[in-house]
């Protein structure tokens, strides 16, 4: 992961393997509404107070028809305890000064989904988007656009009008949807993941040149390779079963995807550059390392331990088959090996890891900020030695420094 730093982003990780789980910019803040599954008012309100400086806006699920949104309480289970939806809504409008949304599925009879639209509008939500599809309905049913249009006819607030991406095939269909069901504005959600040009008056762009400015931003931005081919595939669709599809398939990292869009090089020299700075801008608490070096270097000489500066990078390793540990473990089976051993230490938050494998110690002279990463590290120390991974490799991908 490189620094919001050197990237230009605002990053929210997971602590507990440092996984960004959101990630925008500047550029894109006045844009981004951010939509949240709760079934929590407190938690809800606490989310949305963590991001309310990085959006424009926060928008509860109130539709979602998933198992496990239902099982969890959230999504299009809240139709159904409206008491408990209002009260969602009401703490995070109060908890938060950006407007707040709402986006819900119809009920069977359309009084009473106009009666909880009501409701909801009372907690004092900005706006309400309607799919126009029950619970139990899916996208080859009609949507029901004359629901939508008594709703928007019944508030006094934006209704917008979500369901429609079957009959949307250019621009001039947005229009027509809008204008069918009455409502300020449209919510497009498949139709858009197709292709994102949708919405440019003049006419849709060409699919591949899409994809290309796609994986321009993803390059840039640093995204991961599984999230990057997601995308990709929903714009896909049947050119799947191209050649070209085929091998994008079989691609598991960003570069093997830039390579089927003739971005390869590009994609090599944005991440060397990025790879560098890993080590360059990584949030490690450098006075730390300093006053932990000379004991780590005296302890490291006094066990004999093979000690190398890299560390351990996540992006590089997409399939579980992939992470240096999973190698290390494999190998050992291969040749009738022992098992590799751990052990961690630890100063304040960062962590250090040295492997016992076949009689030796292995570990990074690179502190992480977990042990999971910390181990990790310690296993492509040892796998360079047992000349699995070479020097060029890991100078290549910016894992040795």
């Amino acid at each position: 992961m490189l620094s919001k730093k050197t990237l230009q982003s605002v990053d929210y990780i997971d602590k507990s393997d440092a996984t960004i789980v959101f990630r925008t910019c500047s550029r894109e803040k006045p844009y981004v509404v951010l939509q949240i599954g709760t079934s929590d008012p407190e938690r809800a309100a606490k989310a949305a107070q963590v991001v309310e400086q990085d959006v424009a806006g926060i928008d509860i699920n109130m539709g979602c028809p998933k198992d496990f949104s239902l099982k969890g309480g959230m999504g299009a289970a809240l139709l159904f305890h409206p008491d408990k939806a209002c009260a969602i809504l009401s703490a995070v409008v109060s908890a938060v000064k950006i407007p707040v949304t709402c986006k819900i599925r119809v009920l069977e009879d359309i009084d009473d989904t106009i009666a909880l639209c009501k409701k909801l509008a009372a907690t004092g939500v900005a706006a309400i988007g309607i799919h126009g599809r029950t619970i139990k309905e899916r996208p080859m049913h009609p949507n029901r656009n004359h629901f939508i249009k008594a709703i928007s006819e019944a508030l006094n607030i934006p209704v917008i009008a979500n369901g429609g991406s079957k009959e949307i095939k250019v621009f001039e269909d947005i229009i027509k949807f809008k204008n069918i069901t009455g409502c300020s504005s449209v919510m497009i959600a498949r139709t858009a993941e197709k292709n994102c040009s949708i919405f440019k008056r003049d006419g849709k762009l060409e699919l591949f040149n899409v994809i290309r400015d796609y994986l321009h931003h993803a390059v840039d931005y640093d995204n991961v390779a599984p999230n990057t081919k997601y995308c990709i595939q929903n714009m896909l669709q049947n050119i799947q079963e191209t050649e070209q599809g085929r091998h994008f398939l079989e691609s598991t990292s960003l570069q093997q995807i830039c390579d089927v869009w003739e971005l390869g090089d590009y994609c090599r020299q944005k991440q060397k550059k990025m790879n560098y700075l890993r080590f360059e801008e990584r949030d490690v608490a450098r006075n730390d390392q300093k006053r932990i070096k000379q004991n780590s270097v005296d302890e490291e000489e006094s066990n004999h331990v093979n000690s190398l500066k890299c560390m351990f990078i996540r992006s590089l390793y997409p399939k579980p088959e992939d992470l240096p540990k999973t190698k290390l473990l494999n190998w050992s089976k291969k040749y009738n090996k022992p098992l590799p051993k751990y052990h961690t230490e630890q100063f304040d938050k960062l962590f250090k890891s040295t492997v016992t494998f076949d009689n030796q110690k292995y570990s990074s002279s690179f502190w992480e900020k977990n042990k999971r990463w910390a181990e990790q590290g310690s296993a492509i120390v040892c796998l360079h030695y047992l000349k699995v991974y070479d020097v060029d490799y890991m100078k290549f991908n910016g894992i040795l420094g």
